[in-house]
């Protein structure tokens, strides 16, 4: 049976170039979740902030699958610790449209915390049910980012209305299944665990040598791939440190050539290889160096 679905992700739009400050995984997941629920027969409306004047209103994205640009706010890109104050107008909105337009949707589905208010003041307005996938949430982020934590302290408030009124709560995965009871006081029997998955078309085994030949690596360096966009809460600064202790502890020397990174679904050169480190009466720390042979 066919359902009509209302997906809000006020700040990741699935039609968004992935790799900004605020554009990443939760936009692929939104993106990649509409696709295939589309293509298992149902239909999907993604309603997500409007964050340039010349987008249509309407984008008819997949078969099944339509983005909705909401007015809520300035129409230009607002980092997300902004976007609080604009959610009253994204409900209004949202609720005005769907009263005007007589649409039943049979459930809403919120990404994020800001969205999950939105849906929770649907449901009080209209008994639609909706479920919630956090993909991040206060308390651990204040726990771990402390004073860089941008989000005012009323999220959590909002976090746990939604965790107390939620007809079903994703977690991704068991820790997050943890943290939601732990910290918030979820519901057990209300936490479903549904882990996020991958497309087969971009990621499948293949052999390592021939990996490394078509993206014209040295088949012996030995690398260390780092995935994440650079923003200080990913922890690229960790796996620095990191490799310049291997470095000194190893007796390997690092370098690093210009960066690798993906495009249109390639890989571009650039990786950071490790390799033995030629004898040096300084050890302080990562060398870098260009790209140099390996000694025999």
């Amino acid at each position: 049976m066919s359902r009509r679905i209302a997906m809000i992700s006020e700040h990741a739009s699935p039609l968004a170039t992935l790799g900004g400050v605020d554009a990443g995984g939760q936009n692929l997941y939104v993106a990649q979740l509409a696709r295939q629920l589309a293509a298992a027969g149902d239909r999907v409306d993604v309603f997500t902030r409007r964050d340039a004047p010349d987008l249509p209103d309407v984008v008819e994205w997949l078969p099944g699958v339509r983005v909705v640009h909401v007015p809520a706010g300035p129409p230009r890109a607002l980092p997300k610790e902004r976007l609080l104050e604009h959610m009253g107008a994204f409900t209004t909105w949202m609720l005005r449209e769907l009263a005007r337009r007589g649409r039943r949707y049979d459930v809403v589905h919120a990404n994020f915390f800001m969205s999950a208010l939105v849906a929770a003041e649907i449901r009080r307005a209209l008994d639609i049910p909706f479920v919630v996938t956090f993909h991040a949430l206060g308390r651990v982020r204040r726990q771990y980012q402390g004073p860089d934590d941008g989000f005012p302290d009323s999220r959590l408030e909002i976090e746990d209305r939604v965790v107390a009124e939620a007809d079903r709560i994703l977690a991704e995965c068991p820790q997050d299944e943890e943290d939601l009871i732990r910290l918030y006081n979820a519901d057990p029997a209300r936490i479903e665990i549904v882990p996020c998955g991958f497309d087969p078309g971009e990621f499948a085994p293949m052999s390592r040598p021939l990996a490394r030949l078509e993206l014209g690596l040295d088949p012996g360096e030995r690398i260390v791939l780092q995935l994440g966009r650079i923003v200080p809460r990913k922890g690229v600064d960790n796996v620095i440190r990191s490799i310049g202790r291997l470095g000194r502890t190893h007796d390997l020397r690092v370098r690093l050539p210009p960066a690798r990174r993906a495009c249109g679904g390639r890989f571009r050169p650039g990786p950071a290889p490790l390799g033995p480190r030629p004898p040096s009466p300084a050890r302080r720390g990562t060398r870098c160096a260009p790209p140099a042979p390996r000694p025999p």
